[in-house]
């Protein structure tokens, strides 16, 4: 028989947020969350079934029919009283951040901030819903465009941003007069079911108008297929979000998806080498390179010589790196979300090898305490076609390529079937605009290493990296969450 102290150690079993209250999950199928650094069990998730997913969905679609006739203006109030919630949560969301998913304390406060900009940016509602008039386009005849909501809302949440990718849609649906229903990744989602709690609390906010449901694939599929469901936001891996985006729109839904990406990082002779190197490691290790927006490429520009001392250069700046738990402030990279996750990158690595890349660094540590970690990894002598140079490997791994000008540089990155963002350090003004202009990438950076926009800018993937039309943040949220209603009036008394 356990003990007293044993059972109070046992991880809690999660529940789902239904019509304002939480409640035991129907399916008895589970999964663990659990610290990458350490390997302790934070949580049993459960695995909601359709029946599960069904009792979200009705609650989140009686409740939308009344906040909609919320107007505006006190729908904002709400979506500020969460902002305040979530604002003097940061750090205790943070740290959360840390613990489940494993990304360093000053990531995870990044991370957190970057969510609480998207509600602020969803408190200018009541401009950005205003519609459009045109008076008299015949004899006696008007027309008007209103925006009104498009319903019940899934939102589909990957691990890598357990805070803020939830935060990306929660605040923009609620203030548009939806309902949400979030399924958060049954890796890390201690994040998601902290906000919900906060939204939980929000008075303005009626019950079922904010559910969560926890599960695997068969409750993404039901929340996919489920009738009153009419809209999806996804994040995830290109192959999965080509996947919903197909599935969804054969049912009539609007869809963003947004996936994978490989990510490149051209490095002109010019530039400056301590921007650049910082720039380059940041964005390639850091969150262990699970980013959609990490450079996982450097195209390195100019005559051997000059690509060889850019090479040494990142080389040496990434060795200095520390590799370890999240929580340690020392730490630079942090361990991947699952030992899985390592043992899938490593494979990887064994691939690249096989197929002629050569390690310049070799980031391979046994795993560390929780079988997770895996140091900064650079591979040199990359063919422009290796498996390694094309997809996408989410680990804490930096492929170099060679390019001999800018010309064969912009080439090499457009070739790529991901269109994500791409970052070009340079010191020259003109060639920073021709490269703005010609690469195929959605988000461009210019000497930053993360070229990830602020919430008033879309998160503007193109090629692979998207499917659908309107983006996640900026005015493509209220684009995605409003439909269009055109009133053609004439009146004869």
């Amino acid at each position: 028989m356990q003990s007293a102290e044993a059972v109070r150690a046992q991880p809690p079993r999660l529940r789902n947020y239904v019509a304002g209250a939480w409640s035991d999950v129907v399916a008895p199928g589970a999964c663990t969350a659990r610290n990458p650094a350490t390997g302790a069990a934070l949580a049993h998730v459960p695995l909601s079934a359709a029946a599960d997913v069904d009792a979200a969905v009705r609650a989140a679609r009686a409740a939308q029919r009344a906040w909609r006739e919320v107007p505006p203006q006190a729908r904002v109030r709400a979506v500020m009283a969460l902002r305040e919630a979530l604002w003097a949560e940061r750090e205790a969301l943070a740290r959360l951040v840390t613990e489940n998913m494993g990304k360093t304390l000053e990531d995870a406060r990044g991370e957190v901030l970057r969510g609480i900009e998207s509600v602020e940016a969803a408190c200018a509602i009541p401009h950005l819903l205003k519609g459009e008039t045109l008076e008299g386009v015949a004899d006696g005849v008007d027309v008007e465009l209103v925006r009104q909501p498009v319903g019940v809302v899934a939102a589909i949440t990957p691990f890598n941003f357990p805070a803020m990718i939830p935060l990306w849609f929660l605040p923009f649906a609620l203030a548009c007069g939806n309902a949400i229903v979030l399924k958060p990744s049954e890796l890390d989602p201690l994040p998601a079911v902290r906000i919900v709690e906060l939204a939980g609390a929000v008075e303005q906010l009626p019950p079922g108008v904010v559910s969560l449901v926890h599960g695997g694939r068969e409750a993404v599929e039901g929340l996919i297929d489920h009738d009153d469901v009419d809209a999806v936001s996804f994040v995830g891996s290109a192959a999965t979000a080509r996947v919903v985006y197909r599935r969804a729109a054969e049912r009539g839904k609007r869809v963003q998806a947004l996936g994978g990406a490989k990510n490149a990082l051209v490095v002109l002779p010019d530039a400056d080498v301590a921007q650049m190197t910082a720039g380059v490691c940041a964005s390639a290790f850091g969150a262990a390179g699970q980013r959609c927006l990490a450079g996982s490429i450097a195209v390195l520009v100019g005559a051997p010589a000059e690509q060889d001392r850019a090479r040494d250069a990142i080389v040496a700046a990434a060795r200095e790196l520390r590799v370890g738990d999240g929580a340690d402030p020392a730490t630079d990279v942090c361990p991947l979300v699952t030992p899985s996750a390592r043992g899938r990158v490593e494979t990887e690595l064994e691939r690249a090898l096989a197929d002629g890349a050569r390690l310049v660094l070799d980031g391979r540590c046994g795993g560390g305490a929780a079988g997770a970690e895996l140091g900064p990894t650079i591979l040199d002598g990359v063919a422009h076609d290796a498996h390694v140079a094309r997809e996408e490997l989410f680990g804490p791994v930096l492929a170099l390529l060679r390019a001999p000008d800018l010309d064969a540089a912009i080439a090499l990155v457009n070739a790529s079937r991901y269109g994500n963002a791409s970052v070009l350090f340079t010191r020259s003004g003109a060639a920073a605009r021709r490269y703005r202009y010609e690469v195929e990438a959605g988000m461009v950076g210019v000497n930053v290493g993360v070229a990830a926009p602020v919430a008033w800018f879309p998160f503007a993937g193109w090629k692979d990296s998207f499917d659908g039309d309107l983006h996640a943040n900026g005015t493509d949220a209220v684009e995605f969450y409003t439909r269009k209603k055109v009133v053609t009036a004439r009146w004869t008394a």
